[in-house]
């Protein structure tokens, strides 16, 4: 028996995939139906690691300080904040509103590498830097092996100079 091939169901699926994935990248919401977890804007980050410390950029224009609250908890590092949208008065009225207003939360699991005692957070210019060290005993160590001519054994009664 021959069964025809019908492509639309994996057209279907694809733009479903799409949807979805566009729809959590622009911070539009789902359907009725769907358990929906991301908010309807998030600022966006720069992640950057180094062998001493992990480094956070968050875009936050117009923010400050006590808009914020950061913090970590059993190895997730969570921003949570708020834009409010002025409120219209008999002097002006809005054509376009383009920017996303609401509240948003970032949450990140941190390697068990990061230091969360040491961390540093600074809002600067619209820019929020959150700087985690990594603990010592997690940074690289490079460990000298003795001056002069080595000997390695590499079984019984065998010797080599390096």
């Amino acid at each position: 028996m021959l069964t025809k091939y019908d492509p639309f169901p994996d057209y279907q699926s694809l733009q479903n995939q799409m949807n979805r994935l566009f729809g959590e990248s622009f911070g539009v919401r789902g359907r009725a139906d769907e358990a929906s977890t991301t908010a309807l804007w998030a600022p966006a980050v720069d992640i950057a690691e180094t062998p001493e410390r992990l480094t956070f950029n968050f875009e936050l224009p117009g923010f400050k300080q006590e808009d914020l609250t950061l913090r970590v908890e059993n190895g997730v590092l969570t921003l949570e904040g708020e834009r409010k949208f002025e409120e219209e008065s008999k002097e002006k009225s809005y054509h376009r509103v383009e920017r996303a207003y609401g509240k948003f939360v970032r949450s990140f699991t941190l390697p068990s590498n990061a230091d969360p005692e040491k961390i540093v957070a600074n809002l600067t210019d619209g820019m929020l830097h959150v700087e985690l060290p990594k603990r010592e005993e997690a940074k690289p160590k490079s460990i000298p092996i003795g001056g002069g001519a080595k000997t390695i054994t590499t079984g019984p009664k065998r010797t080599a100079a390096a």
